[in-house]
């Protein structure tokens, strides 16, 4: 009811001043942004203001009712638009009509290397919140992959600031261009669960400015995104939601950046340092935004009562609570007062669509000997699939990114509707993990109860899988608590409930599996020689399986690389072998600086389970030599790459060219390589086409934080051209003059 009569008094506001001979300026939208913020916030109350930049409900912060200014209502993103929950409460509302399209999570979307299929994916997505009424989408998420235990990692881009930053700009602005504001997080440095509301992160400059910084720099400056929302971690002592050094140093002084500061929910923690420290509005779950309720709970927030008497009593000077409104205002005029604002659309059969293309480009092939895949359906009779994720739906879970989704398509389902007539398929369950995901009043309507013992289970999946041609077993992760979920990290790198001694027993029971995994993380493989095919699905949203069943019969040929590099085991990562995840007394040290991902398996000559970029085809690439335009360049000229690439295989098919540079010598230690620049191209049988990458000095730079500043120190340079970062094609050098 609040929504609706607010909506009615601007409308009827909006009609009565069209009478009139001129507009107010802040409602004439042939005016400048900058001048009708000014006058309209010329019109507010002290009060109106203050109230602006704190919540009234779960989700929502005021407008002004009596000049026409909309609430600012936030949906959870990133991966579909949040069911409606009460207005104090984080259970469903119970709406019958907010079931939306679940997209994949953004591992799968970075795992498709395509910036077209990130622009579909922001614009469909930005499309559901605007058809919901939502001007703030909380997404995408842009933190650097570097544990993978980190619960949260399959909300995120991967490992490498290059590849997340390409990722995220088209995301933002196919989102914006709905009038929704992408608010890009968590900024900056969350990068685990485990004590995200009390863990302080050390880390050395380089590191912040080369790995972690990147792809929130990108959406700021090149995604022109119009929201960033804050972390709960601490850096230098502060709460990043509170951060002097991140917020307004960096965010707006070094980047310019001209739109709101969103805390995330109870991610506030002192009223002083809100008001100074960059902050626009403060969102949270009680009345300190963490642990405390009150019936007055919004106005006890920290930028509620407590700003306002600050201010009244001249201790806090109003023009603090000016620039925050100034901000909030920006960010309405560019949505909810944007009369050219198009009208969206929900849970369409397009936006499903758009899902699915995005999926089966993130599926990765990581391995498939003896050819195995595709499966031909001409002579195949039955079809074992097994495993609990076959069948569990994974939509629901996981944290905020939790969804009530309008449908689901199981793996089982989906491969039962592509084989139809032409095949069996049967059924094992295999393993039982935990009763089915329940939050926020939102849960499945499975029963995967089931009381065998792991012998039992076992026994009637190799009986199975023995009178099979093909055996898909389908596990991996879920979005349980300690799996792939906000609030937790993993506790350990395998696989969960007895999975590995099942793949082991089905791989002697059938020479044909093929072994899925859902995950947004990297697991441990210790059957990886005894399983012939291997896939990484990713949680793909409502179309998953048609997506995976599509991929698995060769209807779409696998064309996705992996974002984040596969470790054999976890102390092959330098965040857990240096010795301090997840932290001591509360602080975590970033002790392997910069080399985060595939740069510490180069620098310590670690081979991957699978490596960085890595994803095989149904076809096969050959790469010719690549040649470069010129030998050597001075600070303000560019030179080309080029390198031929033919499909020499029977199927057409897609594939990503990876481009690093790698620096010879420096005064500062730097990467082997690291990812510069990236292209898929899609070719057909026999064709061939010559891929050409452009560098410039910005590209050969690494930060001096001694200077505080970029640096292209003159040297040799090698460029590699691979298929990953462990599978280098050709390498041609150059020199920086």
């Amino acid at each position: 009811m609040k929504i609706i009569t607010c909506l009615l008094l601007s409308v009827a506001f909006s009609f009565s001043v069209a009478a009139q001979t001129k507009l107010p300026v802040y409602l004439d939208d042939s005016k400048p942004i900058e001048q009708r913020i000014e006058d309209a916030l010329s019109r507010l109350t002290l009060e109106e203001k203050v109230k602006m930049v704190h919540a009234q409900s779960k989700f929502s912060s005021p407008g002004v009712a009596r000049l026409g200014i909309p609430e600012n209502w936030m949906t959870d993103g990133p991966h579909g638009i949040r069911a409606e929950v009460y207005w104090d409460e984080w259970d469903q509302a119970k709406w019958t009509n907010d079931s939306c399209t679940a997209f994949p999570a953004l591992t799968s979307l970075a795992a498709t290397w395509n910036p077209e299929l990130s622009k579909l994916y922001g614009k469909s997505i930005g499309e559901e919140a605007r058809y919901r009424n939502k001007n703030v989408l909380l997404g995408p998420g842009v933190n650097i992959y570097r544990t993978p235990l980190n619960g949260r990692n399959f909300e995120y881009m991967g490992e490498d600031p290059y590849l997340s930053s390409r990722m995220v700009i088209p995301y933002i602005q196919g989102v914006q261009q709905n009038g929704v504001a992408a608010c890009v997080k968590h900024f900056a440095l969350n990068n685990q669960e485990v004590d995200r509301h009390t863990v302080n992160v050390v880390v050395d400059d380089r590191a912040l400015y080369e790995i972690y910084l990147p792809a929130f720099k990108a959406a700021v400056t090149e995604g022109k995104a119009w929201a960033i929302m804050g972390s709960y971690n601490r850096y230098k002592g502060q709460w990043a939601c509170q951060n002097e050094f991140l917020l307004n140093d960096i965010l707006r002084g070094e980047w310019g950046f001209d739109g709101v500061v969103v805390s995330d929910w109870g991610g506030v923690n002192d009223t002083e340092q809100a008001i100074y420290h960059g902050l626009d509005m403060e969102f949270g779950s009680w009345t300190d935004g963490l642990s405390e309720g009150k019936s007055n709970a919004y106005d006890s927030y920290y930028l509620a009562d407590p700003f306002l008497n600050l201010i009244k009593s001249g201790k806090v000077k109003e023009e603090e609570v000016d620039k925050k409104v100034r901000n909030i205002l920006r960010m309405v005029f560019r949505t909810t007062m944007d009369r050219n604002r198009p009208f969206g659309s929900f849970a369409t059969p397009e936006h499903g669509l758009a899902g699915r293309q995005i999926a089966e480009e993130g599926i990765v092939l990581l391995q498939n000997k003896n050819k195995v895949l595709p499966i031909d359906l001409n002579v195949t009779k039955k079809i074992a699939v097994i495993g609990e994720n076959a069948l569990k739906k994974m939509t629901i879970g996981g944290g905020s990114s939790s969804l009530k989704a309008k449908y689901e398509i199981s793996p089982l389902d989906g491969l039962k509707n592509k084989v139809g007539s032409k095949a069996e398929v049967i059924y094992a369950r295999g393993y039982v993990g935990e009763a089915t995901a329940v939050q926020d009043g939102l849960k499945s309507e499975q029963d995967l109860t089931d009381k065998r013992s792991p012998e039992e289970l076992i026994a009637e999946a190799c009986q199975v899988a023995q009178g099979a041609d093909y055996v898909v077993f389908v596990g991996g992760l879920n979005k349980h608590d300690h799996q792939d979920s906000e609030g937790g990290d993993r506790r350990g790198l395998g696989l969960p409930y007895g999975q590995d001694a099942l793949i082991s027993a089905l791989a002697k029971a059938n020479k044909n599996l093929v072994v899925v995994i859902i995950s947004g993380n990297a697991v441990a493989m210790p059957w990886v020689n005894e399983a012939p095919a291997i896939l990484e699905a990713w949680y793909a949203g409502s179309e998953a399986g048609n997506a995976l069943a599509n991929v698995l019969v060769g209807e779409v040929n696998p064309s996705g690389k992996l974002p984040f590099t596969f470790p054999v085991r976890l102390t092959d990562v330098g965040a857990h072998t240096l010795g301090d995840y997840p932290g001591v007394n509360k602080e975590e040290t970033y002790h392997e600086s910069i080399f985060v991902g595939y740069r510490w398996f180069d620098k310590n000559k670690i081979k991957a389970l699978f490596p960085f970029g890595h994803g095989l085809s149904y076809t096969q690439f050959t790469y010719g030599k690549a040649t470069i335009s010129r030998k050597s360049i001075l600070e303000n000229e560019t030179l080309t790459v080029s390198v031929p690439i033919k499909n020499t295989g029977d199927r057409a098919g897609k594939e990503v060219v990876q481009l690093y540079v790698g620096d010879e010598k420096s005064y500062l230690v730097r990467p082997i390589k690291e990812l510069k620049a990236f292209d898929k191209v899609n070719l057909a049988p026999g064709e061939e086409k010559t891929i050409t990458f452009t560098l410039s000095v910005n590209d050969l730079k690494f930060f001096d934080d001694k200077k505080h500043d970029w640096v292209a120190e003159p040297g040799k340079f090698t460029v590699y051209i691979g298929t990953s970062s462990a599978d280098i094609k050709s390498t041609v050098d150059f020199e920086l003059k």
